[in-house]
């Protein structure tokens, strides 16, 4: 019986999701480590790993980098309007050309999208200000200095 505002993940059952849980704490755990945490066979984990990325629930595996360790202080949430008639897709496809953009959306609402950007300090961030409006077709921009990042349990999503 599902709880009330949950509903299960189709085709993920209790067992699939601890080791989901177990790969999303430590993407780098072997077959076998994972296997003594959920208590089954090396070989059974192996298998539901292999069916959860051929249906696409397990996308790939990534470092987790820190930012401030790689020198990038200062992370802000910008807001993009679209000039008129700028093709969103040829938008989406230069923010390539900006490697502080760490992270974009588009989304509803007064803005187009939404931007993480990440900078040393201020004065790299106005340089990414300004090639946005000047190369990359934007009208208007509002951002906000990220202060605080909050950590949340990246599993729980799964109910586990």
């Amino acid at each position: 019986m599902a709880i009330q505002g949950r509903r299960t993940r189709p085709g993920l059952d209790r067992l699939d999701r601890e080791i989901l849980a177990v790969l999303v704490r430590d993407g780098r755990a072997t077959y076998l480590e994972v296997a003594r945490r959920v208590r089954l066979s090396a070989n059974a984990v192996a298998d539901r790993v292999r069916r959860m990325r051929a249906d696409g629930v397990i996308r790939g595996y990534r470092a987790d980098l820190d930012r401030t360790a790689m020198g990038a202080t200062l992370c802000a949430l910008t807001d993009v309007r679209l000039r008129e008639g700028v093709d969103g897709r040829g938008f989406e496809t230069g923010l390539s050309a900006l490697p502080q953009i760490a992270a974009a959306a588009h989304t509803t609402g007064e803005y187009d999208y939404q931007l993480r950007v990440v900078c040393a300090d201020p004065p790299e961030l106005e340089s990414v200000v300004e090639r946005l409006k000047k190369d990359h077709g934007v009208r208007e921009l509002r951002s906000r200095l990220i202060l605080r990042e909050v950590e949340l349990d990246p599993t729980r999503f799964l109910h586990v």
